[in-house]
């Protein structure tokens, strides 16, 4: 219904006041004649407590973009060898680099079509959500593809204490590196979901909710196929789907006391491709719990892991998961 320039300055706007809001719909001719909701007025009313401020819908699709960024970062530098282009990450807040990263050996074409193909979905995120958001966006903060992987992997029990675990070293590795990215996105858009106020920008959340979830059920068909244990070593003997099944592990360790994470394999050692409930429902984390995994600490803490100094935005603080 509305144009691009439109939707982006309504989006600065759900940071300011209802007054302010309600001013701005007034002088675009549009208030009052019920073309906008009433969620599009109060989009900066929280539905949900996350660090004590109301939080508007600009709060959590940046929240989503600080995610948006550090997947994109991964993927791209995974396929290409190079990462986003500068231009795509700046704006507000302190911007960041990458550390760690670089192209990996594919063995198989097949995960290499498909880690390109990802790599390009997430790239797209990146630029609807910087587009949406306009001067509202937040800059990329400092993302870490190398320490933190290897601390995931060794609180896992994945290698041990002392040995470095490097996502891009070999296909098996890209595999339990993106294992470990993308449940996490898929359970925190749908935590996200009842966040978001207007309409339009919940329709394009759940738009990027289910191209996620194409991603992880790509990602974890690829683990559950590996029969052959092809890690050796480097995994004590273990296969893949044995790997997985541990981050599955570590993740429910750090975001909570529900065992809600589901590994590729059920405990007769049959597919568990869809992370499901008992009524086909996936389930949700809280952007506490997300923040959890990805600062890789169940203590309520606003920078660690991948983010080593935080995200930028409202949402940078993780709950009390100790």
């Amino acid at each position: 219904m509305f144009g691009r320039k439109f939707t982006a300055d309504l989006i600065n706007r759900s940071a300011e006041t209802e007054g302010d809001r309600r001013r701005f719909l007034k002088g675009a001719g549009i208030a009052g004649l019920g073309v906008i909701g009433a969620g599009a007025l109060n989009a900066g009313t929280a539905s949900a407590d996350v660090s004590g401020a109301a939080l508007s819908d600009a709060s959590v699709l940046n929240f989503a973009l600080n995610l948006e960024y550090l997947e994109a970062q991964f993927y791209l530098y995974a396929v290409t060898g190079n990462g986003l282009p500068s231009k795509l990450t700046s704006g507000t807040g302190k911007q960041g680099k990458v550390t760690g990263g670089h192209k990996v050996r594919f063995k198989s074409r097949k995960t290499r079509e498909y880690a390109t193909e990802i790599a390009a979905d997430e790239l797209a995120h990146v630029n609807f959500l910087r587009s949406a958001l306009g001067s509202a966006a937040v800059a990329q903060p400092a993302i870490d593809l190398k320490a933190s992987f290897t601390a995931a992997a060794q609180a896992a029990g994945i290698v041990k204490k002392g040995r470095e675990f490097d996502a891009f070293e070999c296909e098996e590795n890209f595999l339990l590196a993106a294992y470990l990215f993308e449940d996490v996105g898929v359970t925190a858009y749908k935590g996200a979901a009842p966040l978001i106020q207007n309409k339009t920008y919940l329709e394009a959340a759940a738009g990027i909710l289910a191209v996620e979830a194409y991603h992880a059920a790509n990602i974890r068909t690829l683990i559950y196929e590996d029969n052959q244990g092809l890690l050796g070593g480097l995994l004590g003997g273990h296969d893949l789907k044995k790997a997985a099944g541990k981050l599955s592990d570590a993740r429910d360790a750090l975001s909570g006391s529900v065992d809600n994470d589901q590994g590729v394999e059920d405990s007769d050692g049959d597919a568990n491709i869809v992370p499901a409930d008992e009524n086909g429902v996936a389930y949700s984390r809280s952007a506490g719990d997300v923040l959890n995994i990805v600062y890789l600490n169940p203590a309520k803490v606003s920078k660690g892991g991948f983010y080593p100094a935080g995200m930028n935005g409202d949402i940078v603080t993780s709950n009390n998961n100790a």
